[in-house]
């Protein structure tokens, strides 16, 4: 279950318990936030059929709701396009998630960020060429050597939270996976409106 190439796909063991799907009210401002992502085209599908972008809650100190893997060409999310990530353990690259889907692509990313920041309660991640050109090394970047839901780029997380002014800024550009970028923060409207505000 393992690629080296940036097609979307999971990198890490996932270790998937299928359950029933969540309730409409869980996903109700985390689907609202989604909805405006994908309709400025920072969340949603290249030409090719690639999806791109996820976005995610925390639930409690360890778990998150995040957005299933390839869902991104969806215009809209329903309860069975969710996963809850219960477990992830970085140095054995595996995760454990639950729901009707398995989670994104990124969610050891996500996981990387709401462990240094126990305040952050809304993670965003985007694609946008032109935001990244002109935020690449302009403010906390990973390294370009180091692919997206990789372990490395959990620790590049984490480096970047230790070396920079990542938790002030709650923005970061990954070096190594063209386009994408994370926005944090203590709610959705925060972590949303700070991407709005780059575009």
């Amino acid at each position: 279950m393992t690629t080296s190439n940036e097609t979307g796909s999971i990198k890490f063991q996932c270790n998937w318990i299928q359950t029933d799907p969540l309730k409409e009210e869980v996903i109700t401002e985390i689907n609202h936030w989604r909805n405006i992502l994908f309709n400025n085209k920072l969340i949603g599908v290249y030409p090719n059929g690639i999806g791109y972008g996820n976005i995610s809650i925390r639930l409690t100190d360890k778990e998150f709701l995040i957005s299933g893997t390839s869902t991104g060409h969806l215009e809209n999310l329903s309860t069975n396009h969710y996963s809850t990530v219960i477990d992830y353990n970085f140095s054995k690259n595996e995760l454990t998630c639950k729901g009707q889907i398995k989670a994104s692509a990124e969610s050891l990313t996500h996981a990387a960020v709401y462990e240094m920041d126990l305040r952050t309660q809304a993670i965003i991640h985007i694609h946008n060429k032109q935001m990244w050109d002109k935020l690449l090394n302009q403010i906390p970047t990973t390294s370009s050597n180091v692919e997206y839901g990789t372990p490395q780029m959990a620790l590049e997380i984490k480096r970047l939270f230790n070396t920079t002014d990542l938790l002030e800024k709650k923005v970061l550009v990954m070096g190594g996976h063209e386009e994408g970028i994370i926005s944090f923060g203590e709610n959705l409207k925060e972590a949303g409106d700070l991407i709005l505000r780059y575009l």
